[in-house]
C-alpha cells in the first residue's frame, strides 16, 4: 500500500516529510464503469473494490450481474482487451444475456478509454499523498470519492470529452 507522491509544499528551508507505515503486500483493485442512459443522458459511476485481490474473470462477471441489476434495457459495453474481460467465465455469461453488446477498443489505446481518465483522476489526484494503514481506509476513502463524484454528473461526463472517442454525452 505505497502511496503515490506528488508534489506539496512546506515553508521555505523546510523538507516535506512524510510518514508512511512499514510496506504491505494489501491492496485493493477496482472495476469501474461511466453507465449512460440513452434517453436521459444521465451518468453514473458503477465501482466494486476487491481488497487483497487482482482482478480476474469472477470478479468481472460479478461486477456485471452487479450491472445487469441496476441497468435496464439494452447495453453496450466498451472494453479494453484486457485478459479478464475475455475471461470464459465472462463470455459464458455474455453469450446468455443478448441484451449486452461488446464493442472492443482498439488495442493499446486507453486515452480512448474514459473509465482509464477516470481511474487516473482518483490515483494521481484525489488519493495522491494519501498514506492508509489498512485496506479497509482505502474502501472508506475511495467510498467517500465514488459518492462525491456521483453528485457531479457533469464532472464524470468530462472524462467523456477529454477522451479520444467520438461519443458526446
Amino acid at each position: 500500500m505505497t502511496p503515490v507522491l506528488r508534489r506539496t509544499w512546506a515553508p521555505c528551508g523546510t523538507t516535506p516529510t512524510f510518514a508512511v507505515r512499514a510496506r504491505s503486500h494489501e491492496k485493493v483493485s477496482g472495476i469501474g464503469a461511466l453507465v449512460v442512459s440513452p434517453r436521459r443522458h444521465r451518468i453514473t459511476l458503477a465501482l466494486a473494490l476487491y481488497p487483497r485481490l487482482n482482478i480476474r474473470g469472477p470478479q468481472v462477471l460479478r461486477f456485471l450481474r452487479h450491472l445487469a441489476r441496476h441497468v435496464r434495457g439494452p447495453v453496450i459495453l466498451v472494453w479494453d482487451r484486457g485478459n479478464p474481460h475475455k475471461h470464459h467465465l465472462v463470455r459464458a455469461w455474455l453469450a446468455t444475456h443478448p441484451r449486452w453488446e461488446i464493442v472492443w477498443f482498439p488495442p493499446y489505446a486507453p486515452e480512448l478509454n474514459p473509465v482509464e481518465l477516470l481511474w487516473s483522476y482518483l490515483k494521481y489526484g484525489r488519493l495522491a499523498n494519501f498514506a492508509p494503514d489498512t485496506v479497509d481506509e482505502i474502501r472508506s476513502h475511495v467510498g467517500r470519492e465514488r459518492r462525491r463524484l456521483g453528485r457531479r454528473p457533469q464532472f464524470l461526463r468530462s472524462f467523456f470529452r477529454h477522451s479520444a472517442l467520438p461519443f458526446r454525452v
